[in-house]
């Protein structure tokens, strides 16, 4: 199993640093565009092998798209974030042509590649992939809901006084603060209902909370967070590698599915060998398919400022 990771920042590094640990992949190659960066980030995280007895061989690459050939899966955080003054439209026309030239170049060295979009706007950013490339939709995947569903996880532990090992939740919808939907009604503790447990009040709370865990680890930390993003992925990445068939909730192109088409929303999927292997329908209620629809809404308006 190769693995490339484009974008050797924060996230990609933590990325490719816990794909390591994990020892599933042979290979791991970091690429990104600044000299040296990536072979600076590849050698560090390989000192650290003897010591995290892992075998994985990490290497870095200036720009060589040559170096990721024949990858198996490419994980995509390349992009810059929305600086003062910047418009949202120039944010999304910056981070499209950047994505979109990354994906090629990614699949002309490994036509047969799965690729996991990270980069933000990630909904919109997944869905130009689908549209700007021959890859079966099956093989591109977005991160957000993964990521959404383990801070929404940890907001329930931390109100249930609860081990997060005894915890399980969804978030699905859009990866943004309005957008994502947690499920607060379906969310339980060791397979009993968190409201058993919480009041209503709280569990908005909760969910809340878990629509700005993002933006509150920015204006905690100055910057976007990247621990918990890189085990998202290295998560996703290691239930392909070893066709887990694992359930999690990512931005998948939707074709009828909860009603949808022509748009890459999260909702739950099984993750294989083979990218998504199945969209899974889960029976929302009147209110969480009215959320459902208002998130699609804000996705489609964002879509709609690609040059496609």
């Amino acid at each position: 199993m190769k693995v490339t990771v484009v974008g050797a920042g924060a996230v990609g590094a933590s990325c490719a640093e816990y794909i390591a640990i994990k020892n599933f992949a042979s290979e791991v190659v970091i690429l990104d565009i600044k000299e040296g960066f990536a072979e600076g980030k590849a050698m560090d995280l390989m000192q650290t092998a003897s010591l995290l007895n892992f075998d994985t061989q990490i290497s870095g690459s200036t720009n060589d798209y040559s170096k990721t050939a024949n990858s198996d899966v490419a994980v995509i955080t390349s992009g810059i974030p929305r600086k003062p003054g910047m418009t949202r439209e120039e944010l999304i026309g910056i981070n499209a042509g950047i994505v979109k030239q990354v994906s090629e170049n990614l699949i002309k060295h490994s036509p047969n590649i799965i690729i996991i979009v990270v980069s933000n706007p990630m909904d919109t950013m997944t869905y130009l992939v689908h549209k700007t490339t021959d890859l079966p939709k099956n093989r591109i995947i977005g991160m957000g809901g993964a990521l959404d569903s383990a801070r929404f996880k940890y907001r329930l532990a931390q109100a249930l006084e609860a081990p997060i090992s005894d915890i399980d939740g969804m978030v699905i919808g859009g990866h943004s603060d309005k957008g994502m939907l947690p499920l607060t009604r379906l969310a339980t503790r060791n397979s009993v209902k968190a409201s058993e447990f919480l009041t209503n009040e709280r569990l908005e709370q909760v969910a809340a909370d878990t629509k700005v865990g993002g933006a509150t680890l920015t204006g905690l930390l100055g910057t976007s967070a990247w621990y918990a993003p890189g085990a998202a992925v290295s998560s996703m990445v290691q239930a392909i590698a070893c066709d887990q068939k694992k359930m999690f909730p990512c931005s998948a192109l939707l074709e009828g599915e909860y009603g949808m088409n022509d748009i890459s929303i999260g909702v739950p999927v099984l993750l294989g060998k083979n990218g998504i292997e199945k969209i899974v329908e889960i029976e929302l209620d009147a209110a969480e398919k009215s959320k459902l629809t208002e998130s699609a809404e804000g996705v489609r308006k964002t879509n709609s400022l690609l040059e496609l």
